[in-house]
C-alpha cells in the first residue's frame, strides 16, 4: 500500500511538474516581443511632446498583430522604436529575449539588418532593379537568407522575377516588397500600412498573404493600421490611443482574410 501511494504521489508531482513546464513555455511564447512601459518624448524648442506613455504588451512567437489607432495615437512612433529606427525615453524593449532598448547605435543598426523585415505602405522598391534583383539586394546584407526566387515564388510573382517595378501593378510592388523582407529570414515582420496605397480586393490578397505567412511558416507580423475592420483576422490586437495602450484581446480563433469586409 505504502509503495502504491507513493507511486501515486509520484505521479502526481511529474503531472504538476509538467503543467508548470507548459505554463513557462506558454509565457515565453507569448513574451517573444516584449514592451514595458516604454515612453517616448520629444524635445520640439521648449515644447516637449509625449508620443507614447507607459504603453505596454507582449506578443507571442509566430502570432499575427494588428496595432490599431487612429492617426497621431503613437502608432508609428512604436513600430519606429520597436524597428530600431528610433530610441526611447524609458522602459524596456525585448525581441526573443534580447534587450533592444539599450543598445548603441551600431548594435541596432545590426538589429536592423538581421533581425528585423520592414514592409512600408509605399514598397520603397529600386526602380532600376527587376522584382529579383530588388529581393536579392536585401539578402547580400543577411547572415541566413532565404532563397530570393523562391520567396518571389511564395508570394505568387514566379513568372514576374524579371519585371521592373513600372512594370508591375501596385499589389504587384507590394508582394516585391514583402518578399524582400521575407527574404532576410527575419525574426519580426513589420508592416506599416502595407494596403493604404492598395485597392480594396488587393489590399484583401497582400493581407491573406501575411497571414498565411505567419500561420505557415511561423513568422512574428506586427501590422500597424488605422483600419479597424481587419482586426478580426488577428491572434492579438492591440489598440493605442493618444500614446497609451488602451486594450488587448487575444483572439482564438482569428477570421480568414476573405470573409472580412471594410
Amino acid at each position: 500500500m505504502q509503495e502504491h501511494n507513493e507511486d501515486v504521489i509520484k505521479k502526481i508531482k511529474a503531472a504538476a511538474d509538467a503543467g508548470v513546464l507548459e505554463e513557462l513555455a506558454g509565457k515565453a511564447s507569448a513574451d517573444y516581443v516584449v514592451f514595458e512601459n516604454v515612453r517616448k518624448v520629444y524635445h520640439v524648442g521648449e515644447v516637449d511632446i509625449e508620443a507614447l506613455a507607459d504603453a505596454s504588451f507582449s506578443v507571442g512567437k509566430g502570432e499575427l498583430a494588428v496595432v490599431v489607432g487612429e492617426s497621431g495615437a503613437g502608432k508609428t512612433t512604436l513600430l519606429n522604436i520597436l524597428g530600431g529606427m528610433d530610441t526611447l525615453t524609458s522602459g524596456r524593449v525585448i525581441l526573443d529575449g534580447q534587450e533592444i532598448s539599450g543598445m548603441s547605435l551600431r548594435e541596432l543598426t545590426n538589429y536592423r539588418r538581421y533581425d528585423i523585415g520592414f514592409v512600408f505602405q509605399f514598397y520603397n522598391l529600386v526602380q532600376n532593379l527587376t522584382a529579383l534583383e530588388n529581393v536579392s539586394l536585401a539578402t547580400q546584407i543577411c547572415k541566413d537568407p532565404l532563397d530570393p526566387a523562391e520567396t518571389l515564388k511564395a508570394v505568387g510573382l514566379g513568372d514576374r522575377m524579371n519585371n521592373f517595378p513600372g512594370q508591375l501593378s501596385g499589389g504587384e510592388q507590394q508582394r516585391v516588397a514583402i518578399a524582400r523582407a521575407l527574404a532576410k529570414n527575419p525574426k519580426l515582420l513589420l508592416c506599416d500600412e502595407p494596403t493604404g496605397a492598395l485597392d480594396y480586393n488587393t489590399g484583401k490578397q497582400i493581407l491573406q498573404l501575411l497571414q498565411d505567412q505567419a500561420r505557415n511558416s511561423g513568422t512574428t507580423v506586427i501590422i500597424i493600421t488605422h483600419n479597424k475592420a481587419i482586426t478580426p483576422m488577428a491572434d492579438r490586437v492591440i489598440s493605442v490611443r493618444s500614446g497609451r495602450v488602451q486594450d488587448i484581446e487575444i483572439n482564438p480563433d482569428p477570421v480568414p482574410v476573405s470573409e472580412i469586409e471594410w
